[in-house]
């Protein structure tokens, strides 16, 4: 692996070519190399791990965990989550001795302005996505200059190309599991003994959004029970650059 970029200012993270940089020497890191060229290159103040608590989730919160548990970990509890899911999380702070999860809700008064019948998921649903994740990650982003996820280039669609390392407008974007298999995600739970989500037993591979969530069948994509019946495949939050 090549050397890693030295820590930069937030003011000059997004003037530095750090991505591509950062890209090239940690295309064939370790996940937890990579987050932890990620404290590297920004420190632990202006890092921030987004997790849905979802049923891949502990893999990569803790990886996290072993390289630091107090990185900030940002959850956004959209209104329309399952009561499941809520609880993962809680188990999981737990189990991995998370310090810092920030459950991170969409704004009342948005709310109230543009979704007060309560089903915009479904006349709407980009819009419903915008007002209950895009706009509030982006006001929970701001204190920092990096952020970490755990999309998996298997998952396809969008996610087929995505680098390790990638500018994100405002800030840097970090894929640690970026090159995992399916096969290196199960040993991890194997191994680590992890938790798994609640849903996962009941036919749910992917869980987002109750409204939006369905169970999947076999031979089905992972994702195919999200948003199922419309064009739609992404929420929003890994599509659209974060101001």
């Amino acid at each position: 692996m090549n050397a890693i970029a030295p820590q930069a200012s937030s003011a000059s993270v997004s003037a530095l070519p750090l991505a591509e940089e950062l890209d090239r020497a940690l295309r064939d890191a370790s996940p937890a190399e990579v987050i932890a060229a990620a404290l590297k290159a920004v420190g632990r103040e202006k890092l921030a791990l987004v997790s849905s608590f979802g049923t891949e989730s502990a893999t990569l919160l803790k990886v996290m965990a072993d390289v630091d548990p107090a990185i900030p970990v940002i959850f956004l509890d959209t209104g329309w989550l399952f009561e499941e899911t809520l609880a993962y999380r809680d188990t999981l702070i737990a189990a991995l001795g998370l310090k810092d999860v920030r459950s991170i809700k969409p704004a009342e008064e948005t709310l109230s302005r543009e979704d007060a019948d309560h089903d915009l998921w479904f006349s709407d649903p980009d819009a419903c996505c915008r007002i209950r994740k895009v706009e509030p990650l982006a006001r929970a982003l701001k204190p920092f200059s990096a952020w970490i996820n755990g999309r998996k280039r298997f998952q396809g669609n969008a996610r087929a190309d995505i680098p390790v390392v990638e500018d994100d407008g405002a800030r840097l974007k970090f894929n640690p599991f970026a090159n995992v298999s399916r096969e290196e995600l199960e040993a991890i739970f194997v191994r680590a003994k992890l938790p798994r989500h609640p849903l996962t037993e009941s036919g749910f591979l992917s869980v987002g959004c109750m409204p939006c969530t369905s169970r999947t069948t076999e031979g089905e994509d992972e994702r195919a029970g999200r948003w199922r019946g419309r064009a739609k495949t992404e929420c929003g939050i890994h599509t659209m650059k974060i101001p």
